[in-house]
């Protein structure tokens, strides 16, 4: 079974194909390829698993392949301009496609190569791990990561199409799997509570790779993100509840360095971080504060922040986050589980007890 949602942004509006096989499938390709040369953007990891798959759905196209380095502690300048080498080696044009197959560091370096090749490029997202397929696979945010803050050098740049084959799940690592569960919370606990009790229900059936809970998390949290997309395309608002967790968790990755929390675990800790604030804040009660670091924890990743972190770093790296506005900082909170807000009115008492707790 395979489902097919739209990004609706007019003009620019694009699919989200989910289903078992689809990466194969050389249909879900052809309407978005505006020329007849592709390249395909991968790593190492996934190069042996799916790169041939590809290759044959794009047969009677100019295909070239690059194969990056697998990890978030590459995502940089340097690696990133490897794509740029192969394409001018390869002469390609600026009706030229790219094919991001793999994880959110793929994807993220892909689509900004695309928003910069001779001024703009398309691309298509072949997202393989299961945080690429519910979050970052969709909404065109691309970039790559600066030592003193993740994310920090991008473009939003939309893919042409969101091809998600449900069947990469099979041979992503456990750990990986978690990570994604982080993302997929997230939109429960921003906007969908029915969900967030659905996912308590079934974190059992999605650790084990139920086939049928993994297609419909996916597809739930892609409607979920699509909507908020299209009502809110560049994060002038609503876009930026997506964020949930994410500034306390892009603090925790920049300071361990990049590659040794994933971007799930360091998420699940900012989850956390925020309901406690949310709690001091005098919106949650301790004991939603319990249910939410439990339900984080039952999806087998971190709820405590790492040791080295003090309260002091923690601010110095959330200084210099994207969501800072006129020097004040943004955070996302929940006044309910189901139900968040951004806000720039955070007590900095409040907010250094929650970081002393978290570095305690």
């Amino acid at each position: 079974m395979s489902w097919s949602l739209t990004v609706a942004l007019g003009a620019r509006a694009y699919p989200i194909h989910i289903g078992s096989g689809l990466l194969s499938d050389p249909d879900l390709y052809r309407p978005h390829l505006l020329g007849s040369q592709v390249m395909i953007v991968t790593n190492e990891t996934v190069a042996p698993l799916y790169l041939e798959a590809v290759r044959a759905a794009l047969e009677g196209y100019h295909v070239g392949e690059v194969v990056l380095p697998d990890g978030e502690q590459y995502k940089t300048m340097e690696v990133w301009n490897r794509i740029f080498d192969a394409l001018l080696q390869a002469r390609f044009g600026r009706d030229c496609t790219l094919v991001a197959l793999g994880g959110g560091v793929v994807g993220d370096m892909t689509g900004f190569a695309a928003a910069c090749y001779q001024r703009g490029v398309g691309f298509i997202q072949v997202p393989t791990t299961l945080l690429a397929q519910v979050d970052s696979s969709v909404g065109g945010k691309t970039g790559i990561n600066h030592p003193s803050g993740k994310n920090m050098i991008g473009a939003f740049h939309q893919p042409r199409a969101v091809i998600a084959d449900t069947s990469t799940l099979a041979t992503l690592p456990q750990r990986e799997l978690s990570a994604g569960l982080a993302e997929v919370l997230k939109y429960g606990l921003i906007r969908d509570a029915t969900f967030l009790s659905w996912l308590e229900t079934h974190m059992a059936e999605l650790l084990a790779r139920d086939a049928d809970a993994l297609a419909y998390i996916i597809r739930r949290s892609c409607e979920i993100k699509a909507e908020i997309v299209a009502e809110d395309e560049l994060e002038a608002g609503q876009r930026a509840l997506l964020n949930l967790g994410h500034t306390f968790g892009h603090a925790i990755e920049t300071a361990t360095g990049y590659g040794n929390w994933l971007h799930g675990e360091a998420v699940g800790v900012g989850i956390c971080m925020a309901a406690d604030l949310s709690a001091r804040m005098g919106w949650l009660t301790d004991v939603d504060v319990d249910w939410v670091r439990r339900l984080v924890a039952s999806a087998g990743l971190p709820v405590a922040a790492p040791n080295e972190l003090s309260a002091d770093r923690f601010l110095e790296l959330m200084a210099v986050d994207k969501k800072v506005q006129d020097g004040r900082l943004r955070l996302v909170l929940l006044q309910h589980p189901g139900d968040a807000l951004v806000t720039g009115d955070v007590d900095p008492h409040l907010l250094r007890a929650t970081l002393d707790a978290a570095a305690s």
